[in-house]
């Protein structure tokens, strides 16, 4: 067996140049070294988990090529979440070579003539499992099932695929994202007991985030973080403001989320705004790169694209899921320089388009699958240096999921639902984010009208970090992390990130010392500031959010901790330089774990 498709030499993590989807000439180091586990064991079942945009389709695809040629199979169907993800894949194929029918019905009974399988849906797989069934019997066939983590959406799909391919005489199975923490046992993965006796999934070849960075097969995330003032009158007629992102109750958080993702106040166009400058900035270096907007549902979608041709003067591509023409249109935006694209959140895993650069994630959908999937459609790389950019809401569930980018985790069976990850209300929740969206999302029991809100600045999250202390949307301290060049690899971003954030606090010195003059009078002993002393223990509680999520350290033990180390009081009794000091050692913390 070589290590390319076709022959010749191996490639480095890297690709040197742009690749289309799938058909990549040459393999990745660990595209190698997974084929050459996978062809010393020869197994039946095989499970590779690999973070998106480091290449599970043309890994796939070259297992698919020397089974064939070995004549160890003669069929190949290809099981996916999505239609559109049927074209991806029968085209990706095609282009090394393997006909693959897209269009097959379960009414047709048999795919098209000079066709070697069919692409299908795991909906489609469920609703007619003996007939699937009897075409795996009728051929010796090689099952690539895309996205396995959809094989428990719902128990028919996990039935169904588990009657449709047992017969199958190869099953691949590739995951780009965490697994589901439901206890659902996925059909086709196995389970091993750890030592506290609940069973994890076991994959044959893992690929996490961290490790393409490392290897420069995936860009570098900074999620720009944005927070402000949010105020929305209840169905009681009460009215309400908040800060978003400030330690609240999860009613108040959803409420003040919803009311800055409402179309008709000022943060939605600030923050579409700022994203369209970091665009800018990104396209000086990189000519076709392109942004999309992520939003909850179709009148959102429509109102987001308005606003972004007022900003930019050109009107984007709208990708709704009832229209029938939603996958050319994606693939016309991936083979054009085009500047944006919005889209319902129903796209974040059936859209691949890898001159993607810059995200906004404008929709309330928070469960961590969604949004690694979402995530995914920013990070891959077609050459070294390229960064991601990725604007989203300043709220708690979000920095902890960003803050968490590079956990893997494993799929845990033989523990109670309300044992929670992040995980535990994932199924209905993934299955709302991927169904037809035609109404406004309900967040809350309860009706409300959003009346004003106001963007502000927050701080920019990346490799576990965080930088910045906030600032004026337009701003001198928001344009500094805007105007990051788009070429730089991840070593690089930290170090501006980190010089940015030391220039943003020596400028904020500078106007306070700047307040008084030679002449001035001395001051009056200072008054305790009631409304800094707020800011600063809610900007600790995020930090300190931020950090639990990160360490796996319970909140409470990261306040005493902090109490230990940097002295002082409780948090509610802490003074101004005693809140400074703990938000500093906080900060030193996320600088220094790797």
């Amino acid at each position: 067996m070589t290590d390319t498709l076709f022959g010749g030499p191996a490639l480095p993590p890297a690709y040197p140049e742009r690749a289309a989807w799938g058909t990549a000439p040459k393999l990745r180091a660990w595209q190698a070294q997974a084929l050459e586990k996978y062809f010393e064991a020869n197994p039946r079942d095989f499970l590779a988990v690999a973070t998106p945009g480091a290449g599970k389709t043309t890994f796939a695809l070259r297992i698919a090529t020397e089974l064939v040629e070995r004549g160890v199979v003669n069929r190949i169907t290809i099981v996916t979440p999505t239609d559109h993800l049927k074209r991806q894949w029968a085209d990706a194929a095609a282009r090394v070579g393997i006909a693959i029918d897209p269009n097959f019905k379960n009414a047709d009974g048999k795919h098209g003539q000079g066709f070697m399988g069919v692409a299908v849906t795991y909906a489609q797989v469920a609703s007619k499992p003996l007939l699937h069934r009897a075409k795996t019997e009728a051929a010796r066939t090689l099952v690539i099932l895309d996205e396995i983590h959809h094989g428990g959406d719902a128990l028919s799909w996990g039935d169904g695929i588990r009657e449709a391919f047992d017969p199958a005489i190869r099953r691949l199975s590739l995951t780009g994202t965490p697994f589901r923490s439901d206890t659902a046992a996925i059909p086709f993965v196995d389970y091993i007991q750890d030592r506290e006796g609940i069973r994890r999934s076991r994959a044959d070849y893992s690929y996490g985030y961290g490790q393409a960075l490392k290897d420069h097969v995936v860009r570098p995330v900074m999620f720009m973080a944005y927070s402000g003032q949010m105020r929305w009158r209840t169905s009681a007629g009460e009215e309400m403001a908040a800060t978003l992102g400030a330690p609240v109750t999860k009613d108040i958080t959803s409420q003040a989320w919803r009311t800055a993702l409402n179309a008709t106040g000022e943060w939605i166009p600030a923050v579409l705004a700022a994203a369209d400058k970091r665009l800018a900035q990104v396209r000086r270096s990189v000519p076709d790169a392109g942004g999309m907007v992520i939003a909850t549902d179709h009148d959102d979608a429509r109102a987001y694209a308005g606003q972004l041709k007022k900003i930019t003067g050109q009107s984007p591509t709208v990708i709704l899921s009832d229209d029938a023409k939603a996958s050319s249109k994606i693939e016309e935006f991936s083979a054009g320089d085009k500047r944006w694209m919005v889209a319902v959140r129903m796209v974040s895993e059936g859209v691949d388009v890898p001159r993607l650069a810059v995200g906004v994630y404008a929709t309330s959908t928070a469960t961590p699958l969604f949004f690694a999937q979402a995530v995914g459609r920013f990070v891959r790389a077609r050459k070294r240096g390229e960064t991601a950019s990725v604007f989203l809401p300043s709220v708690p569930n979000l920095m902890a999921l960003a803050a968490q980018l590079e956990l893997e985790r494993d799929h845990a069976l033989d523990r109670p639902e309300t044992d929670s990850d992040g995980f535990a209300t994932e199924d209905a929740e993934m299955l709302e984010a991927n169904r037809e969206e035609k109404g406004s999302d309900t967040l809350e029991k309860f009706s409300f009208e959003a009346l004003e809100s106001q963007a502000s600045f927050d701080r920019v999250l990346y490799d576990g970090g965080e930088f910045g202390t906030g600032g004026e949307v337009g701003g001198e301290d928001e344009l500094d992390f805007l105007g990051i060049p788009g070429l730089l690899d991840a070593e690089q971003v930290g170090v501006l990130l980190k010089q940015h954030q030391a220039d943003q606090q020596s400028r904020r010195r500078s106007r306070n010392a700047g307040a008084g003059g030679a002449d001035a009078v001395p001051a009056a002993p200072a008054v305790t500031d009631h409304r800094l002393l707020m800011d600063l223990r809610n900007e600790l509680a995020k930090n300190v959010s931020a950090w639990s999520a990160r360490s796996g350290m319970p909140h409470g033990l990261v306040h005493s901790e902090l109490r230990r180390v940097c002295g002082g009081p409780a948090v509610a009794q802490a003074n101004e330089d005693q809140l400074q000091v703990r938000l500093k050692k906080l900060q030193g913390w996320f600088i220094g774990r790797k």
